[in-house]
């Protein structure tokens, strides 16, 4: 009973579906301009909106068929075109990349170079950073002003001890003169005293 039902479906579906196409054929006979100018999306609507469905099969003329094969198959020519130059694009900018890349390292290691040639210098034929040379030249401002202190303090007091032995010198001095003066006085006075002894001997 089914198989009938199937058989008698089937006969009323083709001769309906053969209706349909010459009707389709007849009165869309001419190219439709749409499928030579609007995009493919459109003119896939252009196809969905223009034919039936007959049993989940869509019914389309094989001129239309044939042109929107024609349509799809040069736009992927066209956009495998686009592709590969798009790909040959992406290998020049990542050669591009590659190269930029390469010259900003070899620029990073020249400013490297030129910091540390900045920053450093030969002193006595060794190079040093200029950040130890200051440190080493304020160790030795540093040392040699307390050097210079010390020697002053040294002077000061190497000048005071000369101004103290100086002065009792002259005090040592000044006594002598004062017993030289005292002794030759006492001596001239002695003298004297010998030489009337001496005479009052004589005269007595």
């Amino acid at each position: 009973m089914t198989r009938i039902i199937q058989r008698r479906r089937w006969i009323i579906t083709i001769p309906g579906l053969f209706l349909c196409g010459i009707t389709t054929l007849h009165a869309q006979y001419n190219m439709p301009q749409e499928l030579d100018t609007a995009s493919l999306r459109s003119q896939l609507n252009y196809i969905e909106n223009r034919t039936r469905i007959y049993d989940d099969f869509r019914a389309i003329r094989e001129d239309l068929f044939q042109k929107m094969k024609e349509n799809i198959e040069d736009t992927l020519m066209v956009t495998h075109t686009e592709i590969e130059q798009l790909n040959r694009t992406l290998v020049e900018k990542n050669q591009q990349i590659t190269g930029l890349n390469s010259d900003l390292e070899t620029i990073r290691g020249e400013r490297d170079d030129a910091i540390r040639n900045r920053d450093s210098f030969s002193f006595l034929g060794i190079k040093m950073n200029k950040a130890i040379y200051n440190s080493i030249m304020w160790f030795m401002v540093l040392g040699l002003a307390v050097l210079a202190v010390l020697l002053f303090l040294l002077f000061k007091r190497s000048h005071d001890v000369t101004a103290h032995k100086r002065k009792e010198l002259e005090i040592t001095l000044e006594e002598f003169e004062e017993y030289r003066k005292s002794s030759r006085e006492k001596y001239e006075k002695m003298v004297v005293n010998h030489h009337n002894e001496m005479m009052k001997l004589k005269r007595s």
